[in-house]
């Protein structure tokens, strides 16, 4: 996994908010002739939030027969440790090799909580779990040591970009356990995430412009910083400026990107809401300007 661009597939939608099984399964097929490390279906950037569990397990079931074990399928879940269990049996059902444990459900909660509700996960599920800090949840060192420990938690995302308290907690894991860059637009710290031994990322880009995704990664890789700064100063920074601008947009934009180059993923559910038309020809813009970068069209 830490060889390639992670991939996290956005979920299709038809516009009466139905499943589009035909579109994903179409969307997912374009991701992994794009050459990702690993495929992450029904996370955050594919709106795990708003799926029921029937449309989850078909998400997850299309991804691995997608996939046929050519790159590891981590599925989402999250919510409450009881509800969590539910899609983590449905991902079992399906095949996935790992499960994502997204921040759980509105409530803060203690360190020793935190690491309860990933034991109680862990002991309910034979597949392997990746936790994620976000929002709500950040770990200490301490409760990273102690997560580490258990049998079925193999690594850590990390999606606050916090980089004094992400380098005490690779200091405090076993060097087997493995670190994530999940920061929103992640390329844009890329290269910190690296000093710090963590090179591995998970990339909205992939979804939409892979051809931008896997350059930018390639020129990483090779020490390429002329190449690493153009992309940054010229398309993803200003892709960040962008997505702030609505709360959502994290989501929203992706799919409108992906929209816009012929994959048919339909529109966000609500809560979440799609662009509207000065923001969505300032991303075809934008998009424009990162496929002439690397050579691609729209």
């Amino acid at each position: 996994m830490a060889g390639g661009v992670l991939s996290f597939p956005l979920t299709a939608f038809r516009d009466d908010g139905s499943l589009d099984a035909d579109g994903y399964r179409a969307h997912v097929a374009g991701r992994l002739a794009a050459g990702p490390g690993a495929l992450f279906p029904a996370c955050g950037t594919g709106e795990f939030f708003s799926l029921d569990e029937d449309e989850y397990r078909q998400a997850v079931t299309i991804a691995v027969r997608e996939a046929a074990g050519r790159v590891p399928v981590v599925a989402g879940t999250g919510y409450g440790w009881a509800q969590a269990l539910r899609f983590a049996r449905l991902a079992e059902d399906a095949g996935a090799d790992a499960l994502l444990v997204l921040p759980h459900y509105l409530t803060a909660a203690p360190q020793h909580g935190l690491a309860a509700h990933l034991e109680r996960l862990a002991a309910g599920t034979r597949l392997p779990l990746v936790a994620y800090q976000r929002g709500q949840v950040a770990y200490t060192a301490e409760t990273v040591r102690r997560i580490a420990r258990l049998p079925g938690v193999v690594g850590l995302k990390d999606g606050h970009g916090d980089l004094d308290r992400l380098q005490r907690l690779v200091l405090a894991a076993p060097g087997d356990f493995l670190f994530f860059n999940g920061a929103a637009t992640a390329e844009v710290q890329a290269r910190a995430y690296t000093a710090l031994g963590v090179p591995a990322y998970s990339s909205a880009a992939h979804a939409f412009a892979p051809e931008i995704a896997n350059a930018f990664r390639a020129a990483l890789g090779r020490g390429d910083d002329a190449t690493v700064d153009a992309l940054l100063r010229g398309f993803y920074v200003p892709f960040v400026e962008l997505r702030d601008r609505v709360p959502g947009y994290s989501v929203s934009l992706v799919k409108a990107a992906a929209r816009l180059r012929g994959q048919p993923v339909g529109p966000v559910r609500a809560p979440l809401t799609d662009p509207g038309a000065d923001d969505l020809a300032a991303l075809r813009a934008l998009l424009t300007a990162g496929l002439d970068l690397v050579g691609a069209t729209l």
